[in-house]
């Protein structure tokens, strides 16, 4: 869902150099709505919103002042203060939305329009299948998803893929290899609960927290995010959970998870309102089994949950024909989650790029910064993932890990992350 996240960042941040953009998205509807993700807003993504943001709505998130983490009995075992500002993934595409090309909505006013900008087009259900060189530029062509006969062709300076981990972009330049992905052994079960629907010893846990339990195997997070419309009163927020846990490859488990209510079986990701409640019901049956009883209580009443398969990919490079195809975000790496970074890389590499295109830095420096926050980043993820959830790993040495990865040397930028690539 980052997908679109970068490809917007990107467009604002070149628009308010001046740059007219298009932006060609896969998906089929003008518009997404109720997508169900929370976003950890650090870093990157405030600096990004601070320097771009033009609504006049500034109030983008839920604070959570620390971080904690439960035993199976549900008691809070170890607490780390610790500010996070969390948001969700809706009232973000609709902010981004508003700055990009002025779309409407109960989110956020959009701001007036300002002469020394480009201008914005968003053309939706619109898939690249081509991109060759065309004089100075591309030609990039593209074809409908819903109508296979409406075809189409613009031409283009740049292209920037910001498509995400199934890049279509990526696997044309750099097919196979560490750029295609890779199961990584286990999915991530999201979803979503209003929080006045769970009891008020389940909501004084969660509220304002950022709450981990971990177990082998399994681990599950929770904290609080804005509601419908972003509404972030009392009440009317919602408690957003990511729930790890182990599927082999192959196995009927997996299979399970990841196939529809319509018995169709998807690769990565099913999403919300297709999970089958049969398969749901039994997720729900493990959480009252293993997981402290706050956790399994939200995870029984989650509404419009969806599943992700945790996958790895990294691209060789964030450029091809000469500068002339650009990777970035998620389409560059796909960051496993528990590294809350993928917002973050799509918001900082939108900035480094616009800085490049200014003139503020030489391509060199563009691009090594980008690569090693691609790779530093990406490694973490990797290693954090693969402790957490295919080693015994015991509750305090889990604990100390991700104190370690919440370090502020995290969200400091490239020259300091670079010794430790």
């Amino acid at each position: 869902m980052v997908v679109l996240i970068g490809g917007l960042a990107t467009g604002i941040a070149l628009k308010a150099l001046g740059h007219n953009t298009t932006i060609l998205e896969r998906n089929p509807s003008p518009l997404l709505h109720d997508q169900g993700a929370g976003i950890v807003a650090s870093g990157h993504a405030l600096e990004f919103l601070k320097k771009y943001n033009r609504c006049q709505r500034q109030m983008l998130s839920v604070p959570s002042t620390c971080r904690q983490y439960l035993n199976r009995a549900g008691k809070v075992i170890h607490t780390v203060t610790a500010d996070h500002d969390m948001s969700s993934w809706d009232l973000t595409y609709f902010l981004m939305r508003a700055n990009y090309d002025g779309i409407s909505s109960p989110y956020c006013d959009v701001p007036p329009s300002d002469p020394s900008h480009g201008t914005a087009a968003h053309h939706h259900d619109r898939n690249v299948t081509s991109v060759v060189p065309h004089g100075s530029g591309v030609l990039v062509s593209w074809k409908s998803t819903t109508d296979p006969s409406l075809t189409g062709s613009l031409t283009a300076d740049i292209l920037i893929g910001a498509d995400g981990p199934s890049s279509t972009i990526r696997s044309l330049f750099a097919p196979g290899g560490s750029a295609e992905r890779t199961y990584a052994g286990y999915c991530a079960l999201r979803g979503t609960v209003p929080e006045n629907s769970v009891t008020p010893s389940t909501l004084t846990t969660f509220a304002e927290k950022f709450t981990f339990f971990h177990a082998p195997g399994i681990q599950i997070l929770t904290y609080l995010i804005p509601g419908k419309n972003g509404s972030i009163q009392l009440g009317e927020r919602l408690i957003n959970f990511v729930y790890y846990t182990n599927f082999p490859e192959g196995s009927p488990e997996l299979d399970q998870i990841l196939t529809d209510r319509n018995g169709r079986r998807h690769r990565i990701t099913l999403p919300p309102g297709l999970v089958d409640p049969a398969a749901w019901k039994r997720q729900q049956e493990i959480a009252q089994e293993k997981l402290p009883p706050q956790f399994a209580e939200i995870v029984c009443k989650a509404q419009r949950s969806f599943v992700q398969a945790v996958t790895d990919v990294i691209s060789p490079s964030n450029e091809f024909l000469d500068g002339k195809v650009i990777l970035i975000g998620d389409a560059l790496a796909g960051f496993r989650p528990h590294t809350v970074a993928s917002t973050a890389q799509a918001a900082y590499d939108a900035m480094l790029y616009a800085d490049f295109v200014a003139g503020k830095m030489s391509r060199e420096e563009w691009k090594r910064r980008t690569m090693g926050y691609a790779r530093f980043i990406q490694h973490r993820g990797v290693r954090m993932g693969e402790r957490s959830q295919h080693e015994r790993l015991p509750l305090e040495e889990y604990i100390h890990d991700r104190d370690q990865a919440s370090r502020p040397i995290f969200y400091e930028m490239f020259p300091e992350w670079a010794t430790a690539i």
